[in-house]
């Protein structure tokens, strides 16, 4: 009986009747009738099983190659030169994840099969052309390099909002989003910025907003406003269904501040992940969209559906210096270098935009002075005594780059300390020549001695401060002629905060996180500002701090090559480097 016969058996008896249009399959038909005895294999005949009632389409086209797999194609099939594109004549099957074509490689060849995965074919992203009427927004009309922001928004769907701090993001937008038609719009913020959107909506259109509190979440307003730490209370990536975003069906989801999602393993990151994926426009907002390294900018560009971002190992491997290591029988992916940076520049130009503040804007200068101290404190040196003690006796512990940094913590608010009689210093000449000046720190002692020295002449803002706090401080540094000093954290007030009334920012101590820097130096740096912005850097010479800042130094090259600027490093990542630098210094 037939359904007895082996599955090369029946594949054979299949071959003998083929009447089809599957060029493979015919020329394993051709095979078994010159040759009789041709026996498929197991693979062959599975797919001759599979697909024998399978109708190819009919492409003739020539399609764009990803380098990645073109270098890959042109190794495994030892061709001369590497492919730039592929023929295919006819897609004979199509599985999840990759071609079954009938084509060739060069012009001059003659047609053949091959399988083709779908990440190697680059698919260029089209942009419509749209026109707008800004004859709407004359109250308040977008500025030329606004306007290429919005029209780029809308013609584009998924898209980078990737302009430098203080080119209103924020503004472009909130136009665009008007000009979508988007009936339910969904903006995630860190929390420290959802009053700023809500007061940026109201300029604009008296449609109602929301700002999500806690576990409160309304789908009745059309913009609804949640910071990105409370995700968790409306989205469960197991129970997608049941999902209160989701069931909300937004026509747009806006991600300001994107780079916090760029560690596809922080759990926001796979909330945010979950929650997009059958959105019509989704738009990305940041200024530091490489934060360190091209691996962590892969999931921004996934989000956006990016060709480049199409597979991940392609990805790592072409753009990462990606490779594979074996620990302890397991293999492990290396993705901390970088490789063909213009290339991926110009692969991601056409769902991203990037314009420099200098490069648009009349704006003055900004001048970066580092302050090279000496640092007298002999409490410095014992309290590095004791880490380099610690790091040589603990060989476990010290694998760990999070209980590095903790033992180190002690010794950074020390340096703070002993540079605050320098900052003071620089901040009342500052002072005497009649500038406002902003004094940014890491450190809660720190920010209270400053702030106490000053007196009423200045405001603080730190993680404890109420929104209405922040708003006040920011106001009356802006507004209040009295108010000369702004003393802010620097991460509280390094976000989402206009300080243009200052022509001077000094950074007491620097972070671990480096691009916290670049946030802070541009809140008086921005739109609005005047006047030439001093930043200054007290640095200690031979100490930690000197180390974090000559890394930053050496980082640029590759924000310059692939952003077009100066962006400065922001991932954690960086950490392990400086780590290294420190722990080969003792």
């Amino acid at each position: 009986m037939e359904s007895n016969l082996s599955i090369e058996h029946k594949a054979l008896k299949v071959l003998e009747d083929y009447q089809g249009a599957n060029n493979y399959i015919l020329k394993l038909k051709q095979k078994f009738q010159t040759n009789k005895n041709f026996f498929p294999s197991r693979n062959q005949s599975d797919y001759i099983l599979t697909y024998q009632n399978t109708v190819p389409k009919v492409a003739k086209k020539w399609v764009e190659l990803d380098p990645y797999f073109a270098d890959k194609i042109a190794t495994e099939k030892l061709l001369m030169v590497t492919p730039e594109r592929v023929w295919i004549e006819k897609l004979l099957v199509e599985r999840d994840k990759a071609y079954h074509v009938w084509g060739k490689f060069l012009e001059s060849e003659t047609l053949y099969d091959f399988w083709l995965p779908k990440g190697s074919i680059i698919k260029h992203i089209s942009t419509e052309k749209v026109v707008i009427d800004y004859t709407k927004y004359s109250h308040r009309p977008p500025l030329d390099h606004q306007k290429e922001a919005i029209e780029k928004l809308v013609g584009t769907k998924r898209f980078i909002l990737a302009d430098d701090m203080g080119l209103g993001k924020t503004t472009s937008t909130i136009i665009a989003t008007l000009e979508t038609g988007a009936k339910k719009v969904l903006i995630v913020c860190p929390a420290s910025l959802k009053i700023n959107w809500e007061r940026e909506i109201k300029n604009y259109t008296d449609r109602p907003s929301f700002i999500c509190e806690g576990k409160n979440f309304s789908t009745q307003e059309d913009f609804i406003i949640i910071n990105y730490d409370i995700l968790k209370n409306f989205h469960d990536t197991k129970d997608v269904k049941n999902s209160p975003i989701v069931n909300a069906n937004f026509d747009l989801i806006i991600l300001d501040e994107a780079h916090m999602i760029s560690n596809p393993q922080a759990q926001r990151t796979k909330i945010v992940n979950s929650m997009v994926k059958n959105i019509k426009y989704l738009w990305l907002l940041t200024g530091t969209p490489l934060t360190s390294r091209p691996m962590n900018y892969y999931n921004l560009l996934n989000l956006i559906e990016s060709p480049v971002a199409a597979n991940w190992m392609a990805y790592a491997i072409r753009y990462c210096a990606g490779y594979q290591f074996n620990v302890k029988g397991r293999k492990i992916w290396n993705v901390t270098g970088s490789s063909n940076l213009e290339e991926l520049r110009d692969r991601t130009s056409k769902q991203l935009l990037r314009r420099l503040k200098t490069e648009v804007l009349d704006l003055p200068e900004k001048i970066i002075t580092p302050v090279y101290l000496r640092l007298k404190s002999r409490l410095y040196e014992g309290l590095m005594g004791e880490y380099y003690d610690w790091y040589n006796k603990n060989p476990e512990e010290r694998g760990s780059l999070t209980i590095q940094f903790s033992k180190l913590m002690k010794v950074r608010q020390v340096i703070a300390e002993e540079k605050i009689e320098t900052t003071i210093e620089l901040a009342e000449n500052i002072l005497e020549q009649g500038k406002k000046v902003v004094i940014l720190t890491n450190f809660t002692d720190s920010l209270k001695k400053i702030h106490e020295h000053f007196g009423k002449q200045s405001v603080y803002l730190d993680g404890s401060c109420s929104k209405i706090q922040r708003q006040y401080a920011v106001d009356q540094f802006q507004e209040n002629d009295k108010i000369k000093v702004f003393v802010g954290n620097l991460k509280a007030a390094g976000v989402g905060i206009t300080l243009t009334a200052g022509e001077a920012v000094i950074m007491n101590d620097l972070s671990f996180v480096p691009s916290d820097h670049a946030q802070g130096e541009d809140r008086c740096f921005r739109y609005g500002q005047k006047n030439s912005v001093s930043i200054y850097y007290p640095i200690f010479e031979n100490t930690i701090e000197a180390a974090i800042y000559d890394i930053l130094a050496k980082k640029k090259n590759i924000f310059e090559t692939v952003m077009g600027d100066n962006l400065t490093d922001s991932s954690a990542d960086v950490v392990g480097e400086i780590m290294t630098l420190i722990n080969n210094q003792k």
